[in-house]
């Protein structure tokens, strides 16, 4: 495990990435805090980092990787689909020694954490899932992916634009490279997805997933609307689902009652 703070990196307080070569592919992770460990899986973007997660490092050790084709993470066109991620993290946590974990996945994220916990249920002592992709559910279509302006995916992904405002560039050069970072999500998320967020196959196999499970989820989310959420209840076996109001997809970055809920939920 080698420390990035040389390399001018600059992770959230309380916080230090460290980079681990995973089959060869370079792989970062974000590391703070101390006890029990929690992983967390990002979505289709991460420019947005995970200051979110600081307040669970007094309770936990948060590992939070950066997925290939993603931060700081390399590109691996190798990884073509939800499996190859799911073999990834396989073995970064073998890597890590990491036997059993608390698992929190958000959106993309969410559907690789479902997929991770159906194929090895006895590593994940509790999941999170926070609007997570991958059923499909026709009936609760968001937005058609592609062709938004910024200005758009940021109305997605919040309800206050001031919670983005630290992670905004400043700058054209700034901004460049903003948005090469946006591309190359976007990139990254269609070639682990390339028939769509979502494997119809998923659904027969909800029910290994025997674990504590929360289901978290914002009622005013225009990108993954809320109604998704009943198709999981009804086939998550232990799950209690938890909605909150007032804010956008990135739920656990504006409600601070959203990030406790999921806290008390693992302690």
């Amino acid at each position: 495990m080698e420390p990035l703070d040389d390399r001018g990196l600059k992770p959230p307080k309380g916080f230090k990435y460290h980079e681990y070569s995973v089959n060869g592919v370079r792989t970062v992770a974000a590391i703070g805090g101390q006890g029990r460990s929690l992983v967390y899986f990002h979505g289709a973007g991460a420019w947005h980092g995970i200051d979110f997660a600081r307040p669970w490092t007094e309770r936990c050790r948060v590992i939070a990787p950066f997925h290939p084709g993603w931060g700081s993470s390399a590109d691996d066109p190798e990884l073509d689909c939800v499996g190859e991620y799911v073999l990834h993290y396989l073995d970064f946590f073998d890597q890590l020694n990491l036997t059993q974990f608390d698992l929190v996945g958000f959106s993309l994220g969410g559907w690789l954490a479902a997929e991770f916990a159906v194929a090895h249920p006895h590593r994940v002592r509790k999941l999170v899932l926070v609007a997570p992709a991958g059923l499909p559910d026709p009936a609760h279509r968001g937005p058609s992916a592609g062709g938004w302006s910024l200005e758009e995916l940021y109305s997605y992904l919040v309800s206050d634009r001031a919670v983005l405002a630290p992670y905004l560039p400043q700058g054209a050069e700034e901004a460049a490279a903003h948005e090469a970072e946006i591309a190359r999500s976007f990139k990254s998320a269609g070639r682990l997805a390339s028939q769509g967020p979502f494997n119809r196959k998923l659904p027969r196999w909800l029910h290994r997933l025997t674990m504590p499970t929360l289901l978290l989820w914002s009622r005013d989310d225009r990108l993954a609307p809320v109604g998704r959420a009943e198709q999981w209840m009804s086939l998550l076996p232990n799950a209690k689902l938890a909605l909150f109001d007032g804010a956008g997809h990135l739920v656990l970055d504006e409600l601070a009652e959203a990030r406790e809920c999921v806290a008390k939920f693992l302690t």
